[in-house]
């Protein structure tokens, strides 16, 4: 992904998703990842069904930091959930990619 003017790109989802995977198996009382792979496929997804929301509601009567704010939250419970199915980010990165074209 290229960069942008501040040097952040999209890298950073993939290296988040790196972080939620060595979160697997790690101590649930330490880690809020943890906590919520535990939890299961079921919570994550419920909890991406909110955030979905929050995101809606922020874009529709609030500031752009509390957006972006919202979408990070919804990204990062995108990710959990990803990695809770076994699906690898570039599996996504190619999904897109072929709608790129």
């Amino acid at each position: 992904m290229a960069s942008s003017s501040n040097g952040l790109d999209g890298g950073i989802l993939d290296r988040l998703y790196k972080v939620i995977e060595s979160r697997r198996g790690a101590d649930p009382a330490v880690s809020n990842t943890a906590r919520l792979l535990a939890k299961g496929t079921e919570k994550i997804a419920q909890k991406v069904g909110e955030e979905a929301v929050e995101t809606v509601v922020a874009a529709t009567a609030e500031d752009g930091p509390r957006l972006a704010a919202e979408t990070a939250d919804l990204l990062y419970h995108l990710l959990v959930l990803l990695q809770m199915r076994g699906v690898p980010l570039e599996q996504v990165w190619s999904e897109l990619e072929r709608r790129e074209r």
